[in-house]
């Protein structure tokens, strides 16, 4: 009787990051608004930088250049949460449309025809920072809202936050080398103009039925989404977790200035996204089984503990790796907050819900960049780092205690969305059942 030999079997393909986002880009109408809200949001990352660099190639002092940044902050602060609200009443296509037009338009008129020295050119610039095209929170209610499985939402959101690091990292050196050929006034012209080209794109990409929001007319509460008091506490443990990183970015220089060349803060700067993007890719496919509510303080503490590695760093090189180490969970607590945003946030205003998310990351770095540069001198570059410690425990305490909050409210929203669907697999069968 022959011997039946057994059988050689192929262990089954892992499921890495890498092959979830390739499976994510492979579903209908994915690679087309994925593609386009990469070229609308390369502005986002550089465009204040680009125009302290238009004014003073205009010979601008840095007090004017300051000036018109500010407010070009201040108008994409002021008009964010607006114009997404607008988003969600009015839908996708026709505010994109107009903001994609409107937004480089301001821009080069505040490139090529005003000057520093009058009311102008800071006009312009908070005109430009109001008709910024929500490309962030039109993509990220869109993963909220396109049919895709609860996993494949998470590695969207996984996407959006690496995408960031990356932004953060790559669209200054797009713009240094657009300056190598040429003038920041002609290097901001053309980065606005691809932005206005993407939110023109994201604009008219066809999507399924029910993607995109019905037209309203309903008169919205003026807090609209903060009304929820998930949602508010949400905000609030996203604004504490940006503080920490506001009072790094002054104390990281204040380190690198005091223990070697300040030409050599834009390395360290690099490993720490570096390290936060590797950190989602290496520990992204971990966190998805885990309930997003329970893994956002777990992801917050780790991050605390992170931060604290700097306290260990006695050299530059030290603190670069302290930064890529530590910084490894920070791309992870980002995605998990806008799953969460998604989660929690009412259908109908998603798109505000993501820009208040949102704003309130931009006012907890403003914080902690402010309290870095009081403190930085009385207290030292390791003195900062002691606070951001404390102030990235505080922020997981935070996450702890709001966790029943934010899980009574995914559990509400997930049977909610239950009903719903059930209620229109009911109404979708009653015709055949009358026949």
């Amino acid at each position: 009787m022959s011997e039946t030999l057994p059988r050689e079997t192929t262990p089954p393909p892992r499921d890495t990051l890498a092959r979830r986002l390739g499976a994510l880009l492979r579903r209908p109408h994915v690679p087309a608004v994925a593609g386009w809200s990469v070229v609308s949001r390369l502005p986002v990352y550089l465009m204040s930088l680009a125009t302290v660099l238009v004014v003073r190639e205009q010979d601008g002092s840095f007090a004017q250049a300051g000036l018109t940044s500010a407010l070009y902050t201040a108008g994409m602060a002021a008009g964010g949460p607006l114009v997404a609200r607008r988003l969600d009443r009015a839908g996708r296509r026709p505010v994109l449309i107009v903001t994609g037009l409107l937004y480089p338009a301001a821009l080069a008129g505040l490139a090529w025809g005003t000057r520093p020295g009058g009311w102008a050119q800071p006009s312009v610039a908070a005109l430009a920072g109001i008709a910024l095209p929500p490309a962030n929170a039109c993509m990220r209610s869109l993963w909220a809202r396109l049919p895709l499985a609860e996993t494949e939402r998470d590695t969207a959101y996984l996407w959006e936050a690496i995408l960031a690091e990356v932004l953060v990292i790559g669209a200054p050196l797009m713009l240094a080398g657009l300056m190598l050929a040429g003038s920041a006034a002609l290097a901001l012209t053309a980065v606005a103009a691809l932005g206005g080209l993407g939110a023109l794109g994201l604009a008219l990409v066809r999507l399924p039925a029910g993607t995109d929001p019905e037209p309203s007319t309903e008169r919205r509460d003026p807090i609209g989404p903060l009304r929820s008091p998930a949602m508010l506490v949400l905000t609030a443990v996203m604004a504490a977790c940006a503080v920490p990183i506001g009072l790094l970015t002054l104390a990281i220089p204040a380190f690198v200035a005091a223990h070697g060349s300040p030409g050599g803060t834009g390395a360290v700067y690099a490993c720490w996204g570096v390290g936060s993007a590797l950190g989602a890719v290496w520990l992204g496919r971990s966190q998805s089984d885990v309930p997003a509510p329970v893994r956002l303080p777990r992801l917050v503490l780790a991050y605390a503990l992170g931060t604290g590695l700097t306290l260990a760093a006695t050299s530059q090189p030290l603190l670069a790796a302290a930064l890529a180490v530590g910084g490894a969970p920070i791309a992870l607590v980002s995605a998990v907050e806008m799953t969460l945003v998604g989660a929690v946030a009412d259908g109908r205003s998603l798109a505000e819900a993501f820009t208040w998310a949102s704003l309130a990351t931009v006012l907890g770095d403003a914080a902690g960049q402010q309290a870095g540069g009081l403190l930085v001198e009385p207290l030292g570059p390791r003195g900062v780092f002691a606070v951001a410690f404390g102030a990235a425990l505080a922020a997981a305490a935070l996450a702890f205690a709001c966790r029943p909050l934010l899980s009574r409210a995914t559990t509400a929203a997930k049977a909610a969305t239950a009903s719903t669907d059930s209620t229109d697999s009911t109404a979708a069968t009653e015709p055949e059942c009358a026949a």
